[in-house]
This record gives C-alpha cells, sequence and structure tokens, in this order.
C-alpha cells in the first residue's frame, strides 16, 4: 500500500493529468481526514476554491493537499506526545485511557457524526487549525465555545424523543448529549446526493461556492437535523450518551 506522502509527490507532479492528480488527493483523504472522508473533502474543494472543471486550476489540487498535509504533520506530532504520556500512564499502573483520543473515537453516539451524515456540516476551521485545537484540549486545556470549531454562540436544542440534547449551531457538535442514557445520532432530514458534492455542484465555475445549491445551510441545516437512537455495538456492557473528546 503506498503512502500519503507518496500520493502527495503525485498531486504535486505536473506531468500528469489533472485527474490522475485528483484521484491521488483522493487517496491522500483516505489515509487522513479529520473531518471524515466526505466531510474533508468538500472542505478542501471550498477552501482552495477547486472549480469544477480541474484543468481550469490544477494548482488547487496542490493547496488542497498541502493543507491536508499541514494538518497531517500537526496531528502526527500530538499522536507522538500523546503515545509518550499513555506509556507513561501505563507504567504508573493507568491502563484505561480517560476517554478515546480525537482521531479515534467510536461511531457510536459520536459528537462528530452529523459530519459524516452532511458534508456541508463540519467546523468553518483550517484543517490546520482544528487539528491544533483538538491536540490543545487532548493536552488539558480549556478553550471556550464548541470543542470543535470554538463557536461561542448559543446552543441548539434537538428532540431526541427521550429528552434534549444541545448542539453546536456552526458545525453540529453534540455540546451536550441527551440524558436519557442512550447513544444518539443526528442525520439531515435535508438529505443531498454524494455524487453532486463529488462533482463539486455545491461550486460555481471559479471555486466559488454555488449560491443556489444546497439551498438550506448553516444553523438552518443543523435546525433541521433529526435524531436516531444507535442500537449498542455488539460486545460492550453499557449503552450510555457520550461525548468524547471534551
Amino acid at each position: 500500500m503506498t503512502s500519503f506522502l507518496t500520493h502527495r509527490a503525485r498531486v504535486h507532479d505536473e506531468r500528469l493529468p489533472a485527474r490522475r492528480r485528483f484521484n491521488a488527493l483522493r487517496t491522500c483523504l483516505t489515509c487522513f481526514a479529520p473531518y471524515g472522508f466526505r466531510a474533508t473533502y468538500h472542505h478542501l474543494t471550498l477552501s482552495a476554491r477547486m472549480p469544477r472543471l480541474l484543468e481550469a486550476d490544477p494548482d488547487s489540487l496542490v493547496r488542497a493537499v498541502e493543507e491536508l498535509h499541514e494538518a497531517r504533520v500537526l496531528w502526527l506530532a500530538g499522536a507522538r506526545e500523546y503515545e509518550a504520556r499513555r506509556r507513561a500512564q501505563k507504567r504508573a499502573g493507568r491502563r484505561q485511557p480517560p476517554e478515546p483520543v480525537w482521531w479515534n473515537r467510536p461511531w457510536w453516539g459520536a459528537p462528530d457524526a452529523a459530519w459524516r451524515a452532511d458534508p456541508f456540516l463540519h467546523p468553518p476551521l483550517r484543517l490546520p487549525d482544528y487539528v491544533r485545537r483538538q491536540n490543545a484540549l487532548l493536552d488539558g486545556a480549556d478553550l471556550p465555545g464548541c470543542p470543535a470549531c470554538g463557536d461561542e454562540e448559543p446552543v441548539l436544542s434537538r428532540s431526541t424523543g427521550h429528552g434534549l440534547a444541545e448542539l453546536c449551531r456552526t458545525c453540529a457538535w453534540v455540546r451536550q448529549p441527551c440524558p436519557c442514557g442512550r447513544w444518539h445520532s443526528f442525520e439531515p432530514t435535508l438529505r443531498v446526493g454524494w455524487n453532486r458534492v463529488w462533482q463539486r455542484q455545491h461550486l460555481i465555475g471559479d471555486g466559488t461556492p454555488n449560491p443556489r445549491w444546497p439551498g438550506v445551510q448553516g444553523p438552518a441545516r443543523v435546525e433541521r437535523l433529526a435524531a436516531y437512537e444507535v442500537s449498542r455495538p455488539w460486545g460492550l456492557r453499557s449503552a450510555r450518551c457520550v461525548a468524547p473528546g471534551r
């Protein structure tokens, strides 16, 4: 299996057709995607101003992979520090980590589950800024606002059918899970076709956002999320609403 750095080099290779360079970027995303594959791809198309016709600006692929690479370098540094800290904790007899690390959260009841269901819902931060924020929280920093994006606006309350959960109005991060004791996933009632996102129909020719699609964006998309109860994964002894990473 070829590495992230191998495919990053292919994205930079101007001798290759734009489509092959794009495929190399896609492979990089399978190796590292802080917001999940779909939401990270959507973010990069916006931040790199990636046109629908790649040949019009192949350098946009380089801008995208370099932002991803910068975030990955920060993640690797944070992961090394975390591994060293865990080795010390294990020597001291603390075998169980207090909570999952941000890059390895379980899928059940994850506070960022909405990003995977709706690629338009993710933090507006550049990927390196998001990774810095997550690494700082992992190190014990007390940062204000939403753990994911830093938004300090009032939260949005969404009913789960058992109680109320509180979501960030900017990125739909579950800031306070439902107190009912069950896991919930928040998914959009406004579905978007992934093929349309993959083809960058949310952009216009020059890589700027398409004002007409999708029609509902921002907090209005968060307001239309629906809660679904998640069954307990096989082999786990208990089920409870959790908000790992905070």
